[in-house]
């Protein structure tokens, strides 16, 4: 049973939604400001943030955590260089709130806008990952939301670090630092579930467990995916090159990614000049390849189970599987996917927009990684999460996902009598943007 947040959760929350209500009133240069004086505060801060997160590792490594955790949660200093270099872009995107989606006259003088409005305050849970901290947070400053933030314990001081130097860049700025707020405990993170009034978005980031977790013990919305399943279909008409280019930085560039491919699906007329020379090359970077008999008679060296096909290993671990012709990968992909990002290798234009037109993932690519699937390399300067459901926000999700909007109506003493009785009629007449 989820226990009730604390009377200190809920003050603290209450107090994140009144900066929040401040925060979402400020405009695009200042909310700009802030987020380049969190940037600010995190590069003065480098030291001790790398210094904390070493401290996580030597407790993970004491604990003897699992390898792809461990590789999530290590903060060295080109990854925290980079992550700050993204809360530098995030400052630069265009201001999502306040933009007008509609302007339509309904009368004259009666005038109806829709416009981008900040959705208030963001729950987000996460697991290792401490640049989700400096993600979210500038993410949330720009599109002027506030949030509360609960990393997992492994990562405890990492976050209490960059949390203090968020902070301490908002204090230089017209953002209020309460609107950031840190979470540091097992109830809390529970209690945050049952924030609903308080909270607007719960976005978790970490394994499968977790994230049904929340979506199973929570009224409020949750953006997420439980699941990276992401598959590669080396077609017969390919370049054999780019296509072994594209599998080995698809699983070993970052293997404990949600956007690295746990399934490989080779078509029979290539497989056996294909795979002879994939095993060599996945084996020469460490990676154990799991077949099927096809596969096996092939050069793959170990069995899949027919559990496989649907585990996410976030490792140097690849299923591979050799399928008749496309139609068979895509039914192995509609059965066994997550719908994350999927990616097909073919120099044949048809099988191409086949592939492409009747995979339903949020990311589907032809001829290069899904490692790509990433809001910072889609140039949203960071992201809040990945989501994997139909509705949008859909895929790497970036400020867009963090405004809803409002509808506005200006009138003259206009009432709906005058309409309802014939006086009045609309013209629902298009205005400029």
């Amino acid at each position: 049973m989820i226990p009730d947040p604390s009377p200190d959760l809920l003050a603290r929350a209450a107090q994140v939604r009144r900066c929040a209500m401040a925060l979402g009133q400020l405009d695009d240069g200042k909310r700009r400001q802030a987020v380049l004086a969190m940037a600010e505060a995190l590069e003065q801060g480098s030291e001790a943030i790398l210094a904390a997160n070493q401290a996580d590792l030597e407790a993970a490594a004491a604990e003897e955590l699992a390898p792809a955790l461990v590789a999530r949660l290590k903060l060295d200093g080109p990854k925290l260089a980079g992550a700050i270099a993204g809360v530098r872009q995030v400052a630069e995107l265009a201001d999502p709130v306040g933009r007008r989606q509609l302007h339509t006259e309904l009368d004259e003088g009666l005038v109806l806008e829709r416009l981008t409005v900040p959705l208030g305050v963001l729950g987000v849970i996460f697991e290792a990952r401490p640049d989700a901290v400096m993600q979210i947070a500038s993410l949330a400053i720009r599109s002027g939301n506030g949030a509360l933030l609960k990393g997992g314990r492994e990562a405890s001081r990492s976050c209490e670090a960059i949390h203090a130097a968020l902070r301490r860049g908002l204090a230089a700025s017209a953002v209020q630092p309460d609107a950031l707020e840190l979470l540091t405990s097992r109830e809390e993170s529970l209690g945050l579930l049952k924030l609903d009034g308080l909270v607007d978005l719960i976005i978790p980031r970490g394994s499968n467990a977790l994230v049904r977790f929340i979506q199973d013990n929570t009224r409020i919305p949750v953006l997420g995916h439980a699941d990276g399943i992401c598959h590669l279909f080396v077609d017969r008409a390919v370049d054999l090159d780019l296509a072994l280019k594209v599998a080995l930085d698809s699983k070993t560039q970052y293997p404990a990614a949600c956007n690295a491919i746990e399934t490989l699906l080779v078509h029979a007329e290539t497989a056996a000049d294909f795979l002879p020379r994939a095993v060599l090359a996945f084996g020469a970077a460490g990676v154990e390849l799991r077949g099927d008999a096809a596969a096996m008679a092939l050069g793959v060296s170990h069995a899949a189970s027919d559990d496989d096909w649907s585990t996410e290993y976030s490792d140097l671990i690849l299923s591979v599987k050799v399928v008749p012709d496309l139609e068979a990968a895509l039914d192995h992909i509609a059965r066994y996917g997550s719908r994350h990002t999927d990616a097909i290798c073919t120099r044949d234009a048809a099988m191409a927009d086949r592939f492409l037109a009747a995979v339903n993932s949020a990311g589907v690519y032809l001829n290069c990684s899904t490692r790509f699937a990433d809001g910072f390399r889609y140039g949203f300067g960071a992201e809040v999460g990945i989501s994997t459901q139909t509705m949008p926000p859909r895929g790497p999700v970036g400020l867009e996902g963090l405004v809803t909007y409002r509808y506005r109506l200006r009138g003259e003493g206009h009432i709906a009598a005058d309409y309802a009785g014939g006086v009045r009629h609309f013209s629902h007449r298009p205005l400029p943007l």
